[in-house]
C-alpha cells in the first residue's frame, strides 16, 4: 500500500471545530479536485489508525491542504488532530474518490461534506468557469459555515447558505429538504454533485430521483 510520510507546515482554525491543514506534497503525487486520501498520525499507536479527508488544496499547488472538523466527543482521528501542529507528521496512502466535476449544476453539501466542493470550486475559479453553479450549503449555524467569506466572493449570490439553527435575529430555520430542492432542480442544471453525512447524502438523492433528476446526472462519493 503506497504510503508517505510528509511534515505538516502549518495550522489554523476556520471555524470553532474546523482546522485546517498545510502539509508537504510527496514527489509526483497527483490528485483530481474532489478525490480524497487516507491520512494517519506519524505516532506511535495511531499510524494504522486511518481516516479518509478530501484535498482542498489545487493539484498544481506547491503543498497540499486538507480542511478537517474536529470531534471531541470520543477520542478519535480528529481529536488527535486538534493537537497535531506545524513540526508534526502524517502519513498519506493512495488517492481515491469519485467525485469529478463534469458540467456546470447544483453543488449540495451537509456541513463538512463541503470539503471536496471547495478544491473543485477553486479549480474552476481559476478556469473562469463559475458561472452556472449554484451551492446549497446546509449547517446547524451561522458559526458553522466553512469558508463562508472564500464561498460567498467565489459564488456571490448563487451561494445559498441553509441554516437550521440561525442566530440572526428574524432568520427562518431551513433544512434541504425535497421543497427547498424543488426550487433550485431545473434543465439549466447538467450535475447534481451532493456530500455530506450518509443520511443527508441518501435522503438528498432519493428527493432530487423523486424530482425527475436522472441517476447519471448525480455525482458523490460511492
Amino acid at each position: 500500500m503506497e504510503k508517505h510520510v510528509v511534515k505538516v507546515l502549518q495550522t489554523n482554525f476556520v471555524t470553532h471545530n474546523v482546522k485546517h491543514f498545510v502539509v508537504e506534497k510527496p514527489q509526483g503525487y497527483t490528485f483530481i479536485s474532489g478525490q480524497a486520501t487516507d491520512v494517519s498520525i506519524n505516532k506511535p499507536d495511531w499510524d494504522n489508525e486511518l481516516r479518509p479527508f478530501t484535498f482542498t488544496s489545487l493539484n498544481d499547488w506547491e503543498n497540499l491542504e486538507f480542511t478537517i472538523k474536529i470531534y471531541t466527543d470520543h477520542n478519535g482521528v480528529t481529536h488527535q488532530l486538534l493537537n497535531v501542529n506545524a513540526g508534526d507528521e502524517l502519513l498519506l496512502h493512495e488517492v481515491f474518490g469519485t467525485i469529478h466535476y463534469q458540467q456546470s449544476g447544483l453543488f449540495i453539501a451537509g456541513g463538512a461534506g463541503i470539503t471536496p466542493f471547495i478544491s473543485i470550486l477553486r479549480q474552476l475559479k481559476v478556469q473562469n468557469k463559475l458561472p452556472g453553479n449554484t451551492l446549497l450549503f446546509a449547517n446547524h449555524s451561522e458559526a458553522d459555515i466553512i469558508l463562508r467569506d472564500e464561498l460567498k466572493a467565489m459564488l456571490g449570490d448563487r451561494l445559498i447558505n441553509v441554516i437550521n439553527h440561525p442566530t440572526t435575529p428574524g432568520a427562518t430555520p431551513q433544512t434541504i429538504n425535497k421543497e427547498l430542492l424543488s426550487k433550485y432542480v431545473s434543465k439549466e442544471n447538467h450535475n447534481y454533485y451532493v456530500c455530506g453525512p450518509d443520511k443527508f447524502t441518501g435522503q438528498v438523492i432519493s428527493d432530487l430521483k423523486e424530482l425527475g433528476v436522472k441517476e447519471d446526472q448525480i455525482i458523490y462519493e460511492h
